[in-house]
């Protein structure tokens, strides 16, 4: 073993950096989606068929179908009778769906044959890349390579007809969890249960005389009187509830004057036993089917299926749900007391959980196979009574189209609506952005929020101190989004659903544990807390700190899972365990009581030397996790230095991981003003670079790639953890005034570094073409390479076509020319195709509509069934123009401003002119002092010939930059003196010149400049058409309309708004003066006194649908003017 001496002091930090590049290395970005997605194909989907794995018949008792089994198998494909394994790559350039069938095996009846089948097919299941089902699990990179994927890719997403969808996490409070929340000035005290067989919610508040009632959606409007339910749940007398209730409170009397009408109205109620406390809620409830039956038996079965269902109901006895719903009586009363202390905070990420993939399609599939199911039992119903001469046989009915489309379809648009369970959302799941690989990444740790992005509250938007180290504080959209859409932290972890077995066990097994059912109700005025895990009351905790150890140190020895989270709550009286999916954890470094942390240097260099990794240190005890309700139990240390001995217990691993993945590349990002690292996290998403190591071969119908990318001066450690792709380069920037044309953040750009390939990048566009076969087999879509007359006008539209009537790869290509020539048969029905003898056909290709020229990429043929899909991938060169968007790391954008020739711009001793000269009024209102420490570690970089470290709160400091310009003779500001390129004088002041990191955003003029003069218009209005992707005309608004008639622009106004736009000539009677046609008067009868009026055709039109309403307008005129 190592031993402690060999280890330095000073390397504590780059050792602890050690054990953060572990965690990156051993836990990929998009874990907590394939963990929640491989959670659901494991467990979730078989609790789901167990609860609904019954299907029986009303016409034939003895007819029934049993899931036996349910798994989902390896993604595949059948192409005509060959059947082969399935790759995402595959399924991006065919345009398929990335799933894997679902087998089930069924149990069934045939007559009265009782059968069993294996493996029938019920529908595919789309498959997350990189889960266990994935063909790309614990694949190496050479194995990626092979199978055309990028290995930093990681995964997380669905492929959705060749489409890529990620499924956005989604904010929602806890379930079976206890809240006290006031709601227009009444405090109401809610549960919402959730359980495999049964959800249901449950609400307290006071009604009209002060009484407690309890609300449910199967009790009447007013409620149910709240003792009555304690005493069909107990039989207890109304004296030891009241004592349960008022248990240990130093507030009693004021707690028995709130329960003391509650208390007169169930005597007066005469509600004295349990018998009679489930007669009165048995007819309370108004279920006409249910007449016949004794109204105890319906309050019984109301009690047992529909109160409290997260509870569950051992061998008839609702006591566990008595000792639940007094514990929740008592938080209603408590939070009018004391509603400072006792009203839970509903953005509290402590008191909320977030739905992933599993859960989110848990949903939809459980809906499916409901709906499944009752198609079968209708089918069921439907045949068995018909006489046939072989037995009902439900298998040759069970296809596995239904399911198949609920979940590609859910997922295709996004829309989780699923009445069964109340749930109607729209924008689930989103296309993953692609624009960079940090965009991806980005996506991949969005947080989505219900709560509505029109409302002007400012709670659920503000940054709260439950985000540290689990929410970004910077990455947030501008706009209505803002603060409702978040973004996870580096290390946060999401948990999934464990199995909660052994810590029931381990309870039952400790000494200081009374379980509910030995509960001596005489004994309550003593010091106990209520145990609750997972929602479920287990029984009281006699000494607490005992207790909460004993668990603390089963989970840290891995006996119980390791994202248990064990929390007390002083004022509730009670210990809370959850081991339930959704909540956000993060990994700390645990302090002994001595003040010691347990994190040796013998650990730290055997993470150097590989031989541990960060797993095997939360296996040993070293670090465990923590949610946010745990972590109010503890005391945190940022550092060594903050550790206080005897109360400190854990210590945080790295402060920088608090930030997310858009926010860690901001180098120096505590110097900047706030807003500025918020811009960055949306700009860093637009910049051009690398969107992955694949990205030539696969097929994006838009794709932003920089020419020459780099990797800046000045880097974090997260940047180098993650395996971030580069998207951006390092130019030589000078920060002075120059020409005029860099006001309003613009910059001057050098020519010279333009040409030598600056910014250059490229955009990838794709166009595709099918080939149908049509459904009689006997014509379908051809390719032709047309016989042209040289001499023809139409030779150069086809110029680009090879011999098989596609583009040739590497040509170019202009405006309107055919990029497929296709042709396709001029058939209205299949009943003309066998009347005709020779079948016509008409040209339907692919034509290139952009103005730009372009030239082919590559050229995709794929077929699926029978038809064959042509993808034409183009690509054009952009050079930097006036116009195009750039941006440094520290959120200051900017457009070029102007374009100089190297010789009129300024240059060093050295003779280095700089490539881009940025104006330094754009520093004091920014306050980006960041990016000042950026430029001078970037040039200190540069002359050392080293990375210099930007993470916030540590890195390279300013010192030391100063130290290496005094070293090679430079100024320790980084400023030097310029020699005028338009004088070849010097000039009067220093200026700051060197490297800084810039990238290119996606915004550019060739995009967005747009004009027309004569152009396509609509057919119903004869206006020009709207929008630059349909060549539309530029609109002149109501505002602008404004301006003009302000003006007395009279003339221009009729221009704009007629004679440019839809000018039309009309004839109009002098006689009735309404519209003729024809040259005929039907009102006059007449063909003679007839007006030409210029009008426009949008009045003409209103005319007529006013004709229509037998509303005739007739229009007069001043004839002088005619």
């Amino acid at each position: 073993m190592l031993k402690e001496k060999n280890y330095h002091p000073n390397d504590h930090r780059n050792g602890i950096s050690e054990i953060v590049k572990s965690y990156f290395q051993t836990h990929s970005i998009a874990e907590h989606h394939i963990n929640s997605f491989d959670n659901f194909i494991l467990k979730g989907i078989k609790d789901i068929v167990s609860a609904n794995d019954r299907i029986t018949s009303e016409v034939d008792q003895n007819w029934y179908v049993k899931y036996l089994d349910i798994r989902v198998g390896q993604p595949e494909i059948r192409d005509g009778q060959n059947k082969h394994s399935l790759t995402p790559q595959e399924c991006r350039l065919r345009d398929l769906t990335y799933s894997a069938p679902i087998f089930v095996d069924i149990e069934y009846t045939r007559g009265q044959e009782v059968l069993t089948q294996k493996n029938l097919l019920i529908g595919r299941m789309p498959i997350m890349l990189r889960s266990r089902n994935c063909v790309l699990n614990r694949k190496n990179c050479a194995e990626h390579f092979r199978l055309q994927e990028c290995p930093l890719d990681p995964g997380g997403y669905f492929i959705i007809n060749g489409s890529e969808k990620v499924i956005l996490m989604q904010e929602q409070a806890s379930k079976n969890r206890i809240f006290s929340f006031k709601n227009d000035e009444e405090i109401v005290c809610e549960v919402t249960c959730i359980a495999t067989e049964k959800k249901s919610r449950l609400f307290l508040n006071f009604n009209k005389k002060n009484q407690i009632v309890v609300k449910n959606n199967v009790f009447p409007k007013e409620g149910v009187p709240v003792y009555a339910l304690f005493k069909a749940m107990s039989g207890l007398s109304d004296c030891e509830i009241t004592e349960l209730i008022l248990r240990d409170s130093k507030r009693k009397l004021e707690l028995f004057k709130m329960l003391l009408p509650s208390i007169e109205h169930s005597i007066e109620s005469n509600v004295t036993s349990e018998i009679t406390a489930l007669e009165f809620i048995g007819k309370k409830i108004n279920l006409s089917k249910e007449s016949t039956r004794h109204p105890a038996s319906i309050g019984y079965d109301l009690i047992h299926n529909s109160i409290l269902t997260h509870i569950p109901v051992i061998n008839d006895s609702f006591y566990a749900k008595f000792f639940y719903l007094a514990f929740m009586v008592r938080r209603f009363l408590m939070a009018h007391i004391d509603p400072e202390n006792q009203i839970d905070n509903r953005d509290f990420y402590g008191n909320k959980r977030l739905e992933l993939a599993g859960t989110l399609i848990g949903f939809v599939f459980e809906d499916a196979l409901k709906r499944y199911n009752m198609y079968i039992m209708n089918i069921a119903n439907k045949y068995i009574p018909k006489v046939k001469v072989c037995q009902f046989d439900v298998t040759k009915h069970m296809t596995s189209n239904l399911i198949t489309h609920a979940l590609n379809n859910a997922i295709a648009t996004g829309n989780w609506s699923i009445r069964r369970f109340r749930i109607n959302r729209i924008g689930v799941s989103q296309v993953l952005s692609r624009l960079s690989h940090l965009a991806c990444l980005g996506m991949l740790t969005r947080i989505n929020s219900q709560f509505e992005k029109t409302r002007k509250t400012t709670g659920p938007r503000s940054l709260q101190s439950s985000y540290w180290g689990i929410v970004c504080p910077s990455d947030t959209p501008e706009g209505e989004s803002c603060g409702l859409v978040k973004n996870l932290a580096l290390m946060c972890q999401v948990s999934t659903e464990d199995d909660d077995s052994e810590i029931f066990r381990l309870c039952s097994l400790s000494n200081n544990v009374i379980p509910y059912g030995n509960f001596d109700l005489d004994r309550s005025d003593l010091d106990f807390h209520y145990l609750f895990i997972n929602g479920v009351i287990v029984g009281f905790v006699t000494s607490l700190k005992s207790f909460t150890n004993y668990l603390r140190d089963n989970r840290r020895n891995g006996r119980i899972p390791k994202f248990t989270s064990i929390y007390t709550n002083s004022s509730h009286k009670a210990v809370y365990v959850s081991s339930d999916a959704g909540r956000l954890c993060r990994p700390y470094i645990i302090v002994n009581s001595d003040g010691t942390h347990r994190l040796k240097p013998q650990h730290i260099e055997f993470i150097r030397r590989k031989m541990l990794n960060f797993n095997d240190l939360v296996e040993m005890g070293i670090i465990e996790y923590l949610d946010m309700n745990e972590l109010n139990d503890c005391f945190i240390a940022l550092d060594e230095n903050s550790i206080v001995p005897g109360q400190s217990t854990h210590i945080e691993i790295e402060v920088f991981t608090i930030l997310g993945i858009c926010a860690s590349i901001v180098p120096y990002p505590h110097s900047n003003q706030s807003p500025r690292n918020t811009y960055q996290c949306a700009m860093g998403k637009q910049a051009m670079g690398l969107i992955a190591l694949n990205q030539n071969l696969r097929n994006d119908s838009l794709l932003y790639t920089i020419q020459y990318p780099q990797f800046p001066l000045v880097q974090t450690k997260p940047m180098r953890m993650f395996n971030w792709i580069p998207a951006g380069q390092n130019p030589v920037v000078a920060v002075m005034s120059f020409s005029g044309y860099d006001l309003e953040d613009a910059t001057i750009l050098n020519k010279s570094s333009i040409d030598l390939g600056y910014a250059r990048c490229f955009v990838y566009k794709n166009a595709k073409i099918e080939l149908k076969t049509y459904s009689n087999q006997n014509c379908r879509d051809l390719l032709y390479y047309p016989k042209l007359d040289p001499s023809s006008k139409f030779k150069n539209r086809y110029f680009c076509l090879d011999s098989d009537g596609i583009a040739s790869p590497e040509c170019e290509i202009s405006e309107n020319q055919i990029m497929v020539n296709k042709q396709s048969p001029d058939v209205v029905t299949n009943q003309q195709l066998f009347m005709e003898s020779k079948i016509r056909y008409y040209d339907n290709g692919l034509i290139y509509r952009n103005s730009n020229t372009s030239v082919i990429d590559k050229v995709t043929i794929s077929n699926n069934d029978e038809d064959i899909m042509v993808k034409v991938s183009y690509r054009q060169m952009r050079r930097p123009v006036v116009g195009d968007k750039f941006s440094s790391r520290h959120g200051q954008k900017g457009v070029i401003g102007a374009i100089f020739s190297k010789t009129m711009l300024p240059f060093s001793s050295e003779g280095i002119s700089p490539d881009t000269i940025m104006n330094p009024h754009g520093f004091p209102s920014r306050m980006t002092v960041g990016k000042l420490k950026e430029m001078t570690a970037s040039k200190a970089a540069a002359l050392k010939g080293t990375i210099h470290d930007g993470t916030i709160f540590n890195g390279t400091s300013m010192k030391e930059c100063y130290t290496i310009m005094h070293q090679n003779h430079r100024l320790f500001s980084g400023k030097e003196l310029l020699i005028s390129g338009i004088t070849g004088e010097l000039l009067p002041d220093e200026v700051y010149i060197g490297p800084i990191y810039y990238q290119r955003l996606k915004h550019m003029v060739a995009d967005k400049v747009h004009s027309r003069s004569l152009g396509p218009t609509t057919t119903l209005t004869r206006q020009p058409t709207e929008g630059r992707s349909r060549d539309g005309g530029l609109r002149v608004g109501e505002m602008e309309r404004d301006c003009l008639i302000g003006h007395g622009a009279s003339y221009a106004l009729m221009e704009r708004f007629m004679i440019s736009s839809d000018i039309y000539e009309v004839e109009i009677c002098k006689t009735c003066n309404f519209i003729v046609a024809g040259s005929f008067c039907m009102k006059c009868n007449s063909r003679e006194n007839f007006f030409k009026v210029r009008i426009p055709y949008a009045f003409k039109l209103l005319v007529q649908e006013l004709f229509s309403m037998g509303i005739h307008p007739a229009m007069g005129f001043n004839t002088d003017h005619i």
